[in-house]
């Protein structure tokens, strides 16, 4: 609940923060459209460890891998698992 605040015959609500799970995407379009109508503010959520070693490792390596070359490294792979 946001407390409110009264002063001089005005109302103010303090801000707040909270984490929110989206489990449909219609309350995502319901945030974006509270967002567009400026009462809400989204935030990407940047500082999320995790996405920040698979950001880094993604910059790593600019070239991409091709089909050819993931079917050679996996039979080399499964030649070495399985003795083939």
């Amino acid at each position: 609940m946001c407390p409110l605040f009264i002063v001089h015959d005005s109302v103010y609500l303090s801000m707040e923060t909270m984490k929110v799970d989206i489990l449909h995407p219609k309350a995502a379009k319901l945030l974006k459209d509270l967002a567009d109508m400026k009462l809400i503010s989204i935030q990407d959520n940047a500082d999320n460890p995790f996405l920040k070693v698979v950001k880094r490792l993604r910059n790593k390596n600019k070239q991409r891998i091709s089909l050819e070359e993931i079917t050679k490294e996996v039979a080399t792979v499964r030649a070495k698992r399985y003795g083939k």
